[in-house]
Order: C-alpha cells, then structure tokens, then sequence
C-alpha cells in the first residue's frame, strides 16, 4: 500500500491517491463509452430466419461504427424486452399490440419498414382440401372439421396472433384443445421444420417459408388473401417511460443507437436493398419496402 512505501513522501500521498482515482475514472468512462457503441435488437425470428438481417445488420455496422447484438424472439415477446427497456431497439411484425404499447407511451419513433404475407401451407395431398376453400376463413374450418394435423407457433409472436385471429374470424372455438392442433412454442423456421416432419398444415409468414422451402416436404396452399398481410413497424423505447417502470435500465439504453438504427431502416439506401432481397435466389422478392407509405393504403381491418 502506498503509507507504507517508504520512498514517497507522506505529503505526496494524498496527491497519488486523486491521480490513481482520476485514472480509473477515466478507464471506467472509456469502458463505458465502448459498451455504448453496442445496441440490442429485439426483432421477429422471421427477419433472422428469412436472412434479412444477415444483409442489412454488416452494413449498419459498417456505416455507423455500432454492433448489434440480435435477440430473435416471437414479436409479443420483442415488444415485451422493449417495454421493460431490455432492448435499445424492435422490428417486430404485430401492429395491434404494437399500437398499444404506442398509446401507452411507452414506444416512440415508430415508422413502418416493410411489409410481406402470411401463407397457409401443408402437405401435397391436402387432406383437408383447404386449395378448393373460398379464403383463409374457410381453409381453416376445413382443417377443424377434418381434424386435420395443424402445426401452431404458440409462441405469442406476430405470426401466432395472427393464426388466433384467423381462428376465431373463422368462428373456431377451443381448438387449442383438439388433439390435431399441436403448438411449438418455438420460432419460425422450426416450427416449419416440424410441419413437415408430421405433414401438417402451419400458417407462415412467405419470407422464412420461401428460405426454407428446399428442406421442406410442404407447398403453399393459400395465399393472396387481404387478410394475411404482414405488416413489419421500427420503434425504440421511450426513455422517460422506461425511467417510470424500470429506472436502473433507463439510463443504459442506447438513445442514440437505436435512433440510428431506425434512420438506417427507413433510409431510401437500405429500402433499396429490402425491395431487392431475394430476387436473385427466389425470382421474386421477400419482402416490400413501405417507409413512408400512409398505412391507411393497406385497410387493416382491425
């Protein structure tokens, strides 16, 4: 210890002891400001799982010096870290829950990115006959009065709130129930996996189906309906409301982080590059660029 040094002079002691303060000060700020230059995203399985954001996130990196650290969860559960400030950032696919979390304040710059379809698929055979049915309404009653195998997400994502809501337009009560109905509770991309292992029906959103297709032994079944469109929001955390429920984790969100990541979505760049993803393997792209589209265009019914 220093007092006991007997080459430095008592008074010269305290004068150490500031400087060797002011030094870890100084390297606990550095350390800090390196952790800042990281950012959470809280996103949907189907942007890692499509391989979007193997595109985009090494060009976000490379233009704003950030790293991203991916969490890729159902949507419920993205938007759920985002509201407890667990994330600096969401790209999620859920706007009705989204909208919520608006109202409440507790989400701010939100702007729409993109935008794809949901898609019935399920066994060549089709045993439920759903490719005769009117719309995604029907396809579903056939499923339930056939009991055919139909594989659910279960997972509270985007995805799986959009199957409820197919469900009950469709007027299908505890099918949670049935013994045909058999819930993942797992993201996309494996939930598609085990669809086609047991050849059961599964409602997908098209970007994850069309990466996986060549591993899968199942076919696009309904498609093109008003009702499966898929609608992918931007937003970040509101620091003030996070300071209200969750004050220790307010202060290490990355503001400036996630505003950036936000420009860099909407930017006409990486639009650009969203409206071509997949053409090159797919003939077509994934997904539809839609930054500062009205969202009045696409007549959600809600």
């Amino acid at each position: 210890m220093l007092h006991k040094n007997k080459n430095i002079p008592k008074m010269y002691i305290p004068l150490l002891m500031v400087i060797v303060l002011i030094l870890a000060l100084i390297v606990t700020g550095c350390f800090k400001k390196e952790a800042k230059k990281e950012i959470i995203l809280a996103t949907t399985t189907s942007t890692q799982d499509s391989g979007l954001l193997d595109k985009l996130i090494p060009l976000f990196e490379q233009k704003t010096g950030y790293k991203v650290k991916i969490i890729a969860v159902g949507s419920g559960q993205a938007l759920a870290m985002g509201e407890r400030g667990d994330a600096d950032v969401l790209l999620v696919h859920s706007p009705q829950e989204e909208e919520k979390l608006v109202k409440k304040n507790a989400v701010i710059n939100r702007h729409l990115v993109m935008h794809n379809d949901f898609i019935l698929v399920g066994p060549e055979e089709d045993p439920a006959g759903v490719r005769n049915t009117t719309d995604i309404f029907e396809a579903f009653k056939a499923i339930a009065k056939n009991k055919a195998l139909f594989v659910s997400r279960g997972d509270n994502s985007g995805t799986h709130k959009k199957e409820l809501e197919i469900w009950k337009g469709a007027g299908i009560s505890d099918f949670e129930k049935a013994s045909w109905y058999q819930s993942t509770g797992q993201g996309m991309g494996a939930s598609l996996d085990v669809a086609s292992e047991k050849k059961a029906y599964i409602l997908t959103d098209r970007a994850t189906f069309l990466a996986k297709k060549k591993k899968l032994d199942l076919v696009i079944l309904k498609q093109g309906d008003k009702n499966l469109l898929n609608i992918y929001h931007v937003m970040q955390p509101n620091p003030e409301y996070i300071k209200g429920v969750n004050p220790g984790v307010a202060e290490l969100l990355n503001v400036d982080g996630a505003e950036k990541f936000i420009q860099f979505m909407i930017d006409s760049f990486t639009q650009k590059i969203i409206g071509e993803f997949g053409k090159d393997i797919f003939g077509e792209p994934l997904f539809t660029p839609d930054a500062g589209k009205n969202e009045n265009d696409f007549n959600l019914e809600n």
